[in-house]
């Protein structure tokens, strides 16, 4: 799913982009290309790529929830994305403003497509603490699983059983929380993963629907 989302903005021909950003008819312009190249992964021509494919979905330069759920969803028209989608926007709305602007969405992009191991799992933290209490508990950790299963919808194989989200969160809750206080903190998240070859390779399979 990162790479179909980064297809959405790498569609547009290359050898077409100009080598300076239109930012006129934009309610929201940009930081300066060059502070943004210094902050993510990205390349300066890369960057331009990027927002000509954002601007060209959000000519206002921000997009709302509701268009990002209207945008997720067509990667998935099997299930519902609706859920997933309101936790992925909140974690790129990263000052809880309503709405993400290009320099939220490509910081992320940046971290989800090229960032290391760690910063992977601290951005996948932030996604399932939803309250942003800097703790997950088991229900946080449920109510994301939930929303990945009911994006895949009935169309998976094997096909899955109903309590299969709960069984899987089971198993990651009782890995995860080393002191059994009924809470995941960073620390432990970033251990558990670490450590456990099963638990990666399931959070890598989950990251590929962001």
């Amino acid at each position: 799913m990162i790479k179909d989302i980064a297809w959405w903005y790498y569609q547009y021909q290359r050898d077409k982009i100009e080598d300076e950003l239109e930012m006129t008819m934009v309610c929201h312009r940009p930081e300066g290309l060059e502070q943004l190249e210094a902050q993510t992964n990205f390349t300066k021509r890369e960057l331009q790529v990027l927002y000509r494919g954002f601007k060209n979905e959000c000519p206002s330069g921000v997009v709302n929830e509701e268009t990002f759920k209207q945008i997720y969803a067509q990667f998935f028209p099997h299930g519902d994305a609706s859920t997933y989608a309101h936790y992925l926007f909140h974690a790129f709305d990263t000052t809880q403003t309503g709405s993400v602007k290009f320099e939220d969405f490509v910081t992320a992009l940046s971290i989800l497509l090229r960032g290391t191991v760690h910063e992977k799992l601290r951005w996948t933290f932030n996604l399932y603490d939803i309250n942003k209490d800097g703790y997950i508990n088991k229900e946080e950790m449920m109510d994301i699983v939930k929303a990945i299963y009911d994006m895949m919808g009935k169309y998976t194989y094997p096909v899955l059983r109903e309590d299969t989200p709960r069984q899987h969160v089971d198993v990651f809750f009782q890995k995860m929380d080393k002191n059994k206080d009924g809470i995941v903190t960073l620390d432990e998240f970033l251990e558990s993963c670490q450590e456990d070859d099963n638990i990666m390779r399931s959070l890598q399979l989950f990251q590929n629907v962001m």
